[in-house]
């Protein structure tokens, strides 16, 4: 299945095969590194397109990156935001270890969607959904927007709910 970008950026990839849609994703008992987010995007695509929450992703480099560090301890990891994400968004991890080997599969998602949003940095973290278009068998990123580092979980929930609130 194909990912087109609706995203606005120049320059941005128009279409994205990303082979793991629709042949499952061997995960081999990979999981997040914060509880409650899942790894595969297509897993977050099927939630999201049941309860109708945005997806938001965060790339990270969970084992060498400072900021994603500190965004897991000063946001990610507060009731206060599990709260919210639970009742606001669907939860995808997107990982960039350097000490840490990942499942091939996982790998190579979490490379496209990289590419896909232009993620050049870290933590990054894009809020978007998925739609499929029945006509081409493509499925559409449609984006609510992109943040990262927030020092608290209010001042990242804020930005988050801003963005989410602009695109309804």
């Amino acid at each position: 299945m194909k990912i087109l970008s609706q995203l606005s950026l120049p320059g941005l990839i128009t279409g994205l095969v990303l082979m793991f849609l629709g042949t499952g994703i061997s995960q081999e008992d990979y999981t997040a590194h914060n509880e409650g987010w899942m790894v595969s995007v297509e897993e977050a695509q099927a939630v999201s397109q049941k309860t109708g929450k945005p997806i938001m992703a965060n790339f990270t480099g969970s084992d060498w990156c400072g900021w994603c560090k500190r965004l897991t301890a000063s946001v990610f990891s507060k009731d206060e935001f599990k709260k919210w994400a639970d009742e606001n968004v669907v939860l995808l991890e997107l990982d960039f270890p350097r000490r840490t080997k990942l499942p091939k599969e996982i790998q190579q998602q979490n490379y496209s969607l990289q590419k896909a949003f232009k993620v050049t940095g870290y933590p990054t973290v894009w809020v978007f959904y998925l739609k499929p278009n029945e006509e081409t068998g493509q499925m559409n990123i449609d984006p609510v927007g992109r943040t990262g580092y927030k020092p608290s979980a209010k001042a990242f929930i804020d930005e988050v709910d801003q963005m989410i609130a602009a695109k309804q």
